[in-house]
């Protein structure tokens, strides 16, 4: 575990936390108006290994070498020009700062988007320390500024490293619907179910620009369910149709054996440190696409309801008729996060390759289109 501190005078700036992955929809922008949920979890940080935050520099300033050299393969709006390496943590994990007041104006009507840097400063000696983040349609978060924080670490019990097997056996999934709340909605529809959950539109857009990759501009075929809801129609769309086909199945632990004919794997990253899954057989060589685990869980493991009430007695192992219904479902096709899809596949070398940037160059279209 660490605590982190301020690098100007020593104060401490949160308790102990515990090291987990950065959430793939950290820098999510879902909607207009939405109120969406802390970030983080309490008791642990993430870090974003890249430069992230203003300054910012446009993409005609920068030179095509130096993008590669920072791992980018195709035109951005811009670069970020901060120092790597920034640490996001809940805001109630923030102890001993205060709003700066030079700088607390930086957002829209209904928060602080950080988008002027630091806006909050450490209470002992009021050094910019950190920006906390809380506008309309983003995760609400602070993030800590790496040239003003210092990570130590501290002498007491780490959360304990889970195996795949126990993460499985927790049964923690991400539901493909959440309840979202509307900033200025009338009284009594404070909340309404989205199309989507936002957390599964960002996992599938970064695994989308995966399976394009990985597709080697040949259809592919996904298991049917939710990742059929997910990907099937995206797909269908934005590669060519016709035989040869590749085919794409849900791998993981608890699954059982893997098809010979898997091209692709659609497998769980470890809530913890990040890491793929990775079969032990010949299956190996092909192409993983990684999910976040909770989201990986719900599409493997779909959760079981009793469309209607059961009377008697109920066996061991069945669903009681007052367990909750599910979430409505409605019929708006799915649509993957596009600014996440850009993100992740400007990052993949392949990008380069002119029918991916092609569809990269027409991403507009296709959201004006309904495919993102």
């Amino acid at each position: 575990m660490f605590v982190f501190v301020c690098a100007g005078c020593g104060a401490d700036l949160t308790g102990p936390l515990s090291q987990v992955a950065l959430p793939v929809h950290a820098h999510q922008k879902y909607g207009n108006g939405t109120q969406l949920p802390v970030l983080m979890e309490p008791g642990t940080f993430a870090v974003e290994p890249e430069p992230w935050g203003p300054p910012w520099r446009r993409w005609a300033e920068i030179d095509p070498d130096e993008a590669e050299a920072r791992g980018i393969f195709a035109p951005v709006h811009g670069l970020s020009d901060n120092a790597p390496g920034a640490v996001v943590i809940a805001p109630g994990e923030a102890h001993g700062t205060v709003l700066n007041p030079e700088n607390r104006g930086s957002g829209y009507c209904c928060g602080l988007d950080g988008a002027g840097g630091p806006n909050m400063a450490c209470a002992a000696c009021g050094q910019p320390v950190a920006t906390r983040i809380d506008d309309c349609s983003l995760w609400q978060a602070v993030w800590l500024d790496p040239t003003a924080v210092r990570r130590l670490p501290f002498d007491g019990p780490e959360a304990p490293l889970l195996s795949w097997a126990e993460l499985v056996k927790s049964g923690e999934g991400t539901p493909p619907f959440e309840p979202i709340t509307r900033w200025g909605c009338r009284p009594g529809e404070e909340k309404r179910w989205s199309l989507w959950s936002p957390q599964w539109e960002a996992a599938a857009g970064r695994a989308l620009a995966h399976l394009l990759v990985a597709s080697d501009r040949r259809p592919v075929t996904v298991p049917d369910g939710l990742a059929a809801e997910v990907f099937q129609r995206a797909l269908d769309s934005l590669l060519p149709a016709g035989p040869p086909s590749r085919h794409a199945v849900l791998a993981g632990p608890g699954l059982p054996a893997l098809d010979a004919d898997a091209d692709i794997l659609l497998v769980p990253a470890h809530p913890q440190t990040g890491q793929t899954w990775t079969p032990a057989d010949s299956a190996a060589s092909a192409y993983r696409v990684p999910l976040p685990f909770g989201v990986w869980q719900s599409m493997a493991f779909p959760e079981p309801y009793l469309p209607v009430p059961t009377s008697g007695r109920m066996p061991a192992g069945v669903l009681r008729d007052d367990y909750p219904l599910p979430p409505p479902r409605y019929h708006h096709p799915f649509q993957a996060d596009p600014e996440i899809f850009r993100a992740t596949l400007v990052r993949l070398p392949a990008v380069r390759t002119p029918w991916l940037r092609e569809i990269l160059d027409n991403l507009t279209r296709n959201m004006q289109a309904g495919i993102f």
